[in-house]
């Protein structure tokens, strides 16, 4: 803080003081650093020479080599009499340095500084602001009882004073005072609430900190100063900015009603059949009371925002806790891109962000998984970043991309870190456990794993197989009898341990394996661990109980040695498992039931994330980093069930917050002068060269959506919710605007005017209701979707012309679509290349053959023409939907599926306006509509074309069809063979590719059937009815290959049917995509057993 006073100040001394360190640092000349070899003795006699001599020019030399020594860390404390001595001196330069000097050391020398006291109390009226401030700093630093009334009255007249420095000062000896003396705390509230008035962003975030030492409970303080805060926030130093905001957090959590119950109000539309229209609205009003944001809630989310693009961790880490603790979980998503920045900071920032994303990870996922990559542990990682990137990797893991992650823990376990290889062993037990597809695949990677050189991977792979197999046991009587083997190998105690468990736990499926090992145990009994024994008397009473035969010489052998061990633990439990198993006079009730308690079902463990319990303390603070409860801290209240009375914060509107209040008028009067606009964002991002790429993706998207918005004041009401609905949920609409833009224009300009009227119509009344009034955040959702649909409208329009003709048959509604999309559908032509630039990057150092090249996409061999419901016509009012896959590559993008849907009117009447309303797709996945249907007779048909992105996973793509009177929700979800595209290739090529995709990478079973099912073309015809695979060449009769790749990635999907001896054959599937061979696999069984 000495450092910063000097920085601040208009007077002529503030210039000089500036200068003060380089000044210092001149003064230590060689013959100084020579010095340090002398005795200090010698050294501070030279220096108390000079500090009594007559002249300023030889005190002010002194005292720059003091502070220079304090700076150094050296102890200068036995100056104080010498120097202190001159906290009169006319010299302001000497002066302050003085003040420096004893605010060092006034706590330690009391008394001395005591005596001067009637210096610094005639100071505190010096006309110089730095010298009012230190006098006021060197009081309070004198932590004496008895000065207590004197500090009281320095402290109320520099909260008075002119200068917002001293003011500052004053709040913070304020902090001082309340530790030396708490009873003088109701006096000192009443100082706070006079500085919190201030309208001084120097004092703002020191009299926060203090109201946060002092009186952290008083609410009602902040209520009218609430919005001066919240709009002096972006101004604030840094430091003070992080204490307002965690302030502000704990006030909003206890003012505002929860914004997440709109999350939580059903979303289910469809009425009841045999219910009224009367019953249902009045249901609806009952159930559906609109959620709607106080806009000093809306105020304080708003000022926040700007602060993520801060230089300092701290701020930024603030924002994201707050957004986190406060905003609705629709908005929160934008703190992930902010805090994926930090990233690139120090160790100490990265491990402290890791932590706090290892917990909001859990609960939301969604928010991280587009920078999945920025999680993979680098070689230069600490371990302990390393870690915590493993446990945002496991958390982040679902179907989708955990075949990419497990080849990623593939190499993290080769790692020469054997604490981060062991850790991830534990990360592949947890991801088997979570995602059951790949439990299998995990388990098989896990054995391979046994055989591994280094004994910390085997033990660890043997405690996490351990337990993965205590969820199906059943399944693997050989693994169990590998393990046994590794015995003899394995030294590490708990790993022995686990194995002997193990073998206990399934002694009867290995009946003769375990006797063998219970003769080893106790041959190695005396010098195993402690752990390892009482695991040898745990398998040899479970054996005893069943298979006496064999073992009860060698259990009461092994007894005999427990029994007279060192460790108490075992001689007790030696005694305990005697009485309970060996049948005797003495024994109990007990005794009866000692193989149901011994071989007792045991509970699967449950493998959770350890920071599972961290949510409950507030994200960003020191509790939450140490997972205790430090002193000092404040815990968030629950969000109160009614909101608190608003009007407690209102007051006089000063210019300060109209000008930067955001109203839809001022917008629109000058729409050059917004504040924190989307513009200025995005020259932010450019200027950032950490934020190069994502900064890019946002402008481009933010510039295919000015030509229609620029303008619009109801869209720049909602535009921090655009900024997120864009990126995460309107992607594909980047690419089809871009292709557009050239049809688009001349739409824009002709329609632009007509938008604008409507919408400065609409919001007139908004404006002018409050300067600070928001709009609900359900009315924010509907302005977004508005915006996302007002490129297609555009192009609807120019197009309206040729459907105003009145036909409606399938191929003009399908050729409308192709010209609609003419600059984008290259792909039409079915022989295209496989490996596109995304897979290539996907696939990047696999080593792919360099023959890949003449693998191509081919035409399908067989197309069900299976349709699925989409609306039943009873659900629908009339309008029934039904779609298929059509299993040609899509002309809407190259990652996208091709669906037709079939659209049938079964009503009386006419049903106009047929379109795609809202929808609710997962993270990543997108979907292209159909062009909106002005009318469909009754019993009319039509068919038109969608295209959807599920990213190579099954899961369901949720949305709206729409009519002119009503909305119904309706889903697609894909079956996995519907997610290939059949590929051409030869023998040769095709045994390559299988040879790089094994481990876990392959998936086998061994079918059973009839004979007559397996000539080749009932094989044929079942593999391509289940999934859009290619035939491939097979130079054997019992072998038949089949070739495809995943529609989104480009991975090779590779099945093999080779028949067996008998009525067997063995199905395999080769893949980089480990859950889509899973999936295919469960669906290929049935139908090729069956036949």
């Amino acid at each position: 803080m000495s450092c910063n006073s000097f920085a601040y100040g208009d007077q002529p001394a503030g210039g000089e003081a500036a200068e003060l360190g380089l000044e210092a640092a001149s003064t230590i000349s060689p013959a100084g650093t020579f010095g340090l070899f002398s005795s200090d003795l010698k050294k501070n006699e030279d220096l108390k020479q000079m500090l009594e001599s007559n002249k300023d020019s030889a005190k002010l030399d002194a005292m720059k080599r003091i502070v220079g020594m304090i700076a150094r860390g050296k102890n200068a404390s036995e100056l104080f009499p010498a120097v202190v001595k001159n906290v009169a001196s006319k010299n302001i330069e000497i002066k302050k340095l003085v003040y420096v000097y004893l605010v060092r050391y006034a706590e330690e020398q009391q008394d001395l500084a005591l005596l001067s006291i009637s210096t610094f109390q005639r100071a505190l009226k010096d006309p110089n602001q730095l010298i009012r401030a230190s006098a006021l700093r060197v009081l309070s630093s004198i932590r004496v009882p008895i000065i207590v009334p004197i500090m009281m009255l320095a402290i109320k007249e520099a909260a008075a004073d002119l200068s917002p420095y001293v003011r500052k000062n004053a709040a913070h000896a304020i902090q001082k005072l309340y530790s030396l003396e708490p009873e003088q705390k109701e006096m000192l509230i009443e100082v706070i609430e006079k500085l919190l008035k201030d309208k001084s962003t120097l004092v703002a975030g020191s009299v926060v900190m203090a109201f946060e030492e002092v009186c952290p409970d008083r609410i009602d303080l902040i209520h009218r100063n609430y919005r001066k805060l919240c709009n002096l926030l972006v101004d604030v130093e840094e430091w003070g900015q992080v204490v307002i905001i965690h302030m502000l957090t704990r006030y909003a959590r206890t003012q505002f009603v929860s914004p997440w119950r709109e999350e939580d109000v059903s979303e289910d539309n469809e009425k009841n059949f045999y219910e009224s229209d009367e019953e249902q609205k009045e249901e609806t009003d009952k159930k559906k009371k609109p959620y709607t944001m106080d806009p000093d809630h809306r105020l304080l989310i708003r000022s926040t925002k700007p602060l993520l693009q801060s230089r300092n961790a701290a701020v930024v880490m603030a924002v994201a806790q707050l957004y986190w603790h406060i905003a609705p979980k629709s908005e929160a998503g934008i703190i992930s891109k902010s805090l994926v920045r930090l990233l690139r900071s120090s160790r100490e920032v990265q491990y402290i962000v890791l932590q706090n994303i290892a917990t909001m990870s859990i609960q939301r996922k969604g928010m991280f998984e587009p920078y999945l990559k920025s999680f993979y542990v680098r070689s230069t990682d600490p371990t302990m970043i390393k870690t915590l990137k493993l446990e945002i990797l496991t958390n982040l893991a679902n179907e989708a991309n955990i075949s990419t992650l497990l080849r990623e823990f593939q190499t993290y376990v080769k790692s020469q870190d054997k604490q981060f290889a062991a850790a991830t062993i534990q990360t592949i037990g947890r991801c088997a456990t979570s995602i059951s597809e790949v439990t299998d695949t995990c388990l098989n990677g896990l054995v391979c794993l046994l055989s591994n050189r280094d004994e910390v991977v085997v033990a660890e792979s043997v405690v996490v197989i351990k337990k993965l197999l205590q969820m199906q046991p059943a399944q693997h009587g050989e693994i169990i009898k590998h393990m046994a083997k590794l015995l003899d190998s394995i030294t590490v105690p708990v790993a022995r341990a686990s194995i002997l468990w193990l073998i206990g736990e399934n002694c009867e499926r290995v009946p003769k394996i375990a006797p063998d090992v219970l003769r080893k145990m106790a041959k190695s009994f005396t010098g195993e661990g402690d752990l390892v024994k009482l695991q040898i008397l745990n398998l040899g009473a479970k054996l005893y109980l069943t298979n006496s035969k064999q073992t009860k010489l060698l259990t009461q052998y092994i007894l005999n040695l427990g029994k007279y061990d060192q460790n108490y633990d075992i001689r007790d439990r030696t005694r305990f498992i005697r009485q309970l198993i060996v049948p005797n006079d003495k024994s109990g009730a007990l005794s009866k039931y000692a193989k149901k308690i011994f071989l007792a079902q045991k509970p699967a463990p449950l493998l959770e994330s350890p920071f599972k319990d961290r949510d409950h303390f507030q994200l960003g603070t020191l509790s939450h980093t140490l997972n205790i409860k430090a002193s000092g801290y404040l815990e968030l209240s629950n969000w109160p069930e009614v909101a608190p009375d608003p009007s407690v914060r209102n007051v006089e509107v000063i210019e300060l917050a109209k000008e930067w209040t955001p109203s839809g008028k001022a917008k629109k009067e000058n729409p050059a002068k917004k504040f924190y606009s989307e513009s200025e964002e995005e020259d932010s991002s450019d200027s950032s060269s950490n934020e190069s790429e994502s900064g890019s993706d946002s402008e481009e998207e933010n510039k295919s959506g000015e030509g229609d918005s620029s303008e619009d004041s109801s869209e720049d009401s909602s535009s921090e919710q655009e900024s997120q609905s864009v990126s995460e949920s309107e992607a594909e609409d980047e690419g089809t605007a871009k292709g557009n833009s050239k049809t688009r224009g001349k739409s824009h300009s002709e329609n632009g005017q007509k938008k604008n009227e409507k919408s400065e119509t609409s919001d007139s009344s908004h404006a002018d209701s409050s300067s600070v009034e928001e709009s609900s955040s359900e009315s924010e959702s509907e302005s977004e979707s508005a915006s996302e649909v007002e490129p297609r409208k555009v192009t609807k329009e120019k197009e309206k012309n040729p459907k105003q003709t009145g036909t409606t048959l399938s191929q003009d509604i399908s050729l409308l679509d192709l010209d609609d999309f003419n600059p984008v559908s290259t792909p039409v032509v079915l022989p295209t290349p496989t490996l596109s630039s995304s897979l290539i990057a996907d696939l990047e150092g696999l080593n792919l053959s360099t023959s890949s090249s003449v693998i191509s996409v081919s035409t399908p061999v067989f197309v069900p023409m299976k349709t699925r419901e989409l609306l039943h016509r009873m659900s629908g009012k009339g309008l029934a939907a039904h779609y298929f896959f059509s299993r040609q590559p899509c002309i809407f993008g190259e990652k996208m599926v091709s669906i037709q849907i079939t659209l049938n009117n079964a009503s009386g009447q006419k049903i106009e306006n047929i379109h795609i309303g809202e929808k609710k797709l997962p993270i990543g996945m997108q979907m292209h509509v159909f062009n909106p249907i002005d009318s469909l007779a009754p019993e009319e048909c039509v068919t038109v074309a969608m295209g959807i992105d599920f990213c190579d996973s099954t899961q369901t793509a949720s949305f709206q069809l729409c009519t002119k009177d009503d909305c119904f929700n309706v889903n697609i979800q894909p079956p996995v063979g519907e997610l290939l595209l059949p590929v051409a290739m030869s023998e040769k090529d095709f045994k390559k590719e299988q040879g790089i995709l094994t481990g876990m990478n392959e998936t086998s079973a061994i079918i059973i059937t009839a004979p007559q099912n397996f000539t080749p073309s009932v094989i044929l015809q079942n593999v391509v009815d289940v999934a859009n695979v290619g035939a491939v060449p097979s130079g054997q009769d019992s072998v038949h290959r089949f070739a495809a790749r995943t529609v989104h990635s480009g991975s090779l999907v590779l099945v093999t049917v080779e028949l067996k001896e008998g009525s067997t054959a063995q199905v395999t599937i080769n893949t980089e995509k480990t859950v889509i061979g899973s999936v295919l696999m469960r669906e290929l069984k049935p139908v090729l057993s069956q036949g």
